[in-house]
């Protein structure tokens, strides 16, 4: 590791934290126009996907199926609801479970979102090799 007074050592954490701010930042500036939040368009983004699959998720299913916190799903799916975008519903076999349906509105919505975050992760990877990316990003997600 390499350290002067202007910069920390050079630390794969250090590096992946601003790499992550950076694309954060695309992938905020990507959504904006769409008004919605990272968190919320992953959320609508994977019920989306479930619902295109045949499946009508709980928001505990659909938290664990976007590794989302369980109480935070159920605010930003609250907000989602609020813009339109999904409605929950009482899941008759569970009174306490609310499963999730995209809206028309979110069914437009979803894929235009989808390809913005699509562009950004095109745009910010464009100079990485597309395997060895993948490769490593699966090799860290799989460790959670």
């Amino acid at each position: 590791m390499s350290e002067t007074a202007e910069s920390p050592p050079v630390s794969p954490g250090f590096l992946l934290w601003h790499a992550t701010l950076r694309w954060q930042r695309g992938i905020a500036a990507g959504l904006a126009p769409l008004d919605l939040t990272h968190v919320q368009f992953v959320l609508l983004a994977s019920t989306w996907w479930l619902n295109e699959h045949g499946e009508r998720p709980t928001q505990i299913a659909l938290a664990a199926h976007a590794g989302t916190d369980v109480k935070m799903t159920s605010q930003v799916i609250r907000s989602l609801d609020r813009k339109g975008l999904v409605e929950r519903e009482i899941d008759p076999k569970d009174t306490r479970a609310r499963r999730l349906r995209v809206t028309r509105r979110g069914r437009r919505l979803a894929p235009r979102a989808i390809a913005a975050v699509e562009k950004v992760d095109a745009e910010f990877f464009a100079d990485v090799a597309h395997d060895a990316a993948l490769d490593l990003l699966g090799t860290l997600a799989a460790r959670a």
